[in-house]
């Protein structure tokens, strides 16, 4: 029997037997194969695996769980850190605390992952090495003690968090939002919007907020806000954000809404790049060949939604954001057409966004040396003087 096909498989006599046969062995080599084919597995194939192992699990194999900790998964961390507090509490903490010192990479996210169910008075002592965990370059172990910490409600490494966020750092700025989001700190989530919207990391940042916002919650809360978020996740697709995640964020009520109750020049943008965006994936099965049927269905019943929508009515809207202040100038400046409306943001300050008209004008074979030389007139970045005259 192949038992890697067995206890990935649908055959209940298969994947028990399998199972059992992965404890009691243990079956190391199997257990690294599953966690090696984390990334080519649906996830509720992963959620089967993990139940399977749970059930074959009892007092008298769980101490073969400390065979697998040399491989991690956050498909099967949850499941192994319950057992072994169930079956091993009296030890396990010194063992986690073992490898928290001299153990693995894997082993310490295991580890991690485990203090998550400890009482805070259990891990005092933990507290500043799970802080330095909390920024470390092994994103597992980073998110396994962001948890713990938000569990035991750290201010320190909380402030320490929004202290970075101020940095003149783009960098250092991301990696604090993807703790605070972690972290669960919705009360942080003007300043994380407030350093969005002047990052060149906007995407980034745009796509760590549903896992500390839901998209509802922040319509809400802020609609402009939100679709800014909204905005910057859709350009994110695919390259910074899969597909994949896009069924979870409940975009297709969410348009149905925006489109007939609360239709403004943000929305309009909104709906007018999604249409475009949506139509792409329809057009190119390349985009979501990996995707689960799920995600495929629901992106399929997003684009047949917006192919309704009148794309005329959307575009009348847009013109209302092209001023140099608004949030959504540079999403609105790619899908306006009139010359005329483009050139007035070329007598403007801001001197990428007349690099973008420039480029847009370009591209819609509109561009002249009047243009250029306007433009020229209120750009003093050298970088930018060059691009502008190869244009």
């Amino acid at each position: 029997m192949d038992l890697f096909k067995a206890i990935t498989g649908k055959n209940p006599a298969e994947f028990e037997q399998a199972a059992k046969i992965l404890v009691n062995t243990p079956d190391v080599q199997l257990f690294a194969k599953l966690v090696k084919q984390d990334d080519f597995l649906f996830d509720f194939v992963k959620n089967n695996v993990a139940k399977r192992i749970r059930q074959a699990i009892n007092k008298n194999n769980f101490k073969n769980v400390y065979s697998f900790l040399d491989f991690y998964s956050p498909s099967y961390d949850e499941m192994f850190a319950e057992v072994l507090f169930e079956y091993d509490k009296d030890n396990a903490l010194a063992k986690m605390k073992e490898f928290l010192k001299n153990g693995t990479s894997g082993q310490k996210a295991y580890a991690v992952k485990y203090l998550s169910l400890c009482d805070k008075e259990e891990i005092l002592d933990l507290i500043p090495q799970l802080r330095e965990f909390a920024l470390c370059e092994d994103d597992y172990i980073a998110m396994n003690a962001i948890e713990v910490l938000s569990k035991i409600q750290d201010d320190v490494s909380k402030n320490q968090a929004l202290e970075r966020l101020n940095s003149n750092d783009e960098f250092e700025q991301y990696e604090a939002v993807k703790f605070l989001t972690a972290y669960g700190a919705k009360d942080t989530l003007p300043e994380i919007i407030k350093v969005m919207k002047k990052s060149s990391l906007s995407e980034n940042i745009a796509s760590e907020l549903p896992y500390l916002i839901s998209l509802e919650e922040l319509i809400k809360q802020n609609l402009d806000d939100a679709i800014l978020v909204m905005c910057n996740i859709i350009n994110a697709v695919p390259e910074i954000i899969s597909p994949d995640v896009l069924s979870d964020y409940n975009l297709l009520e969410i348009f149905e809404n925006l489109y007939s109750e609360n239709l403004t020049s943000s929305s309009a943008l909104l709906l007018r790049m999604a249409k475009e965006k949506f139509k792409e994936f329809e057009e190119n099965d390349e985009y979501l060949f990996d995707c689960d049927k799920n995600t495929k269905e629901e992106i399929s019943r997003i684009n047949i939604f917006l192919e309704k929508v009148n794309i005329n009515k959307l575009n009348s809207l847009l013109y209302d954001e092209l001023y140099e202040e608004s949030d959504f100038v540079f999403f609105a400046v790619d899908y306006v057409n009139d010359v005329e409306e483009l050139e007035t943001l070329l007598d403007g300050s801001n001197q990428t966004l007349i690099l973008k008209v420039l480029t847009a004008l370009k591209e819609k074979q509109a561009l002249n040396s009047s243009h250029k030389q306007l433009a020229l007139k209120h750009i003093t970045s050298d970088n930018i003087k060059q691009i502008v005259e190869a244009l």
